[in-house]
């Protein structure tokens, strides 16, 4: 008997432990997109940095400075709650400076895409891994009424 309630312990605890582990896997799959990220342009630089606050949350920041100023400034978070990661950005000067949700819609190892179809733009963001020092932005829906897609090539520094 003690043997039998041991053994269904030890099955419990495993279990558990399993569980546990696996709780921000889509999360974790991001890993990669954390650091400091950049785009030399003629006419400025495009800067993004992704830190990771907790094991179901990363945040992040993106800015083009052009010469001196701060041109566009957009907070961002990534957050996993049981099976489901949002992209939540919030734009200043945007919705009154209130967040938007993306949802994930498609992943892979090295591809992530966020969707909210009721934004008025972007309503898709995606983020593809490259290799270890690259990564591909893009925004894309309609924007008065026409398809858009800006992509957004940053190094890691």
């Amino acid at each position: 008997m003690k043997t039998t309630l041991g053994i269904l312990l030890i099955a419990l605890l495993v279990s558990c432990q399993n569980k546990s582990e696996k709780k921000f896997d889509k999360l974790e799959k991001m890993n990669w997109l954390i650091g400091n990220w950049e785009q030399k342009l003629p006419d400025g630089t495009l800067k993004e940095t992704w830190t990771k606050q907790n094991d179901s949350m990363f945040s992040g920041d993106s800015y083009f400075i052009n010469t001196k100023d701060t041109v566009h400034f957009e907070s961002m978070k990534l957050a996993q709650t049981a099976e489901e990661l949002t992209y939540i950005a919030t734009v200043v000067g945007q919705n009154n400076d209130e967040p938007i949700d993306f949802k994930l819609t498609s992943n892979a190892d090295n591809s992530f895409t966020f969707e909210n179809p009721a934004h008025d733009y972007p309503q898709k963001i995606t983020y593809k891994k490259v290799n270890g020092t690259n990564l591909i932005a893009t925004i894309s829906g309609k924007q008065q009424g026409k398809l858009t897609q800006e992509s957004y090539p940053m190094t890691k520094k």
